[in-house]
C-alpha cells in the first residue's frame, strides 16, 4: 500500500489538523515508511516466543504467585476524605439524589 498526498490530507481533515504544503511532503514520506514497516510485520512467523526462543510458552517455567503487602509512604486512610472498614466512602450521586 502506498500513501500519497490525498491520503495524508484526508487523514488530516479527519483529525482536524491543519497541514501546510511545506509539511505535506514530509508527512507523506514519514507515513509511507510507517506503512512499509507495518507491512513487514506480516512476514513474521509465529514459531518462536517474544525472546526469539523456539518452543513457545509451554516450556516457560513460571514462579509461584506470592502475595505480599504493598509498602506505602502514607496509609491509604490518610489519603482519602472518608474511609471506613477498608473502603473509600463517596457521596451518592445521580439516581439516588432527590431533586
Amino acid at each position: 500500500m502506498t500513501i500519497g498526498r490525498s491520503e495524508v490530507l484526508h487523514a488530516a481533515r479527519l483529525a482536524e489538523i491543519a497541514v501546510s504544503d511545506a509539511e505535506l511532503d514530509t508527512l507523506v514520506a514519514q507515513l509511507g515508511r510507517i506503512v512499509a514497516y507495518v507491512e513487514q510485520l506480516g512476514e513474521v512467523t509465529d514459531d518462536s516466543d517474544a525472546a526469539g526462543h523456539v518452543g513457545g510458552p509451554a516450556e516457560v517455567r513460571l514462579r509461584e504467585d506470592e502475595v505480599r503487602p504493598a509498602v506505602l509512604l502514607h496509609p491509604v486512610a490518610d489519603m482519602a476524605p472518608a474511609f471506613a472498614q477498608g473502603l473509600f466512602l463517596v457521596p451518592r450521586r445521580g439516581v439516588m439524589e432527590e431533586e
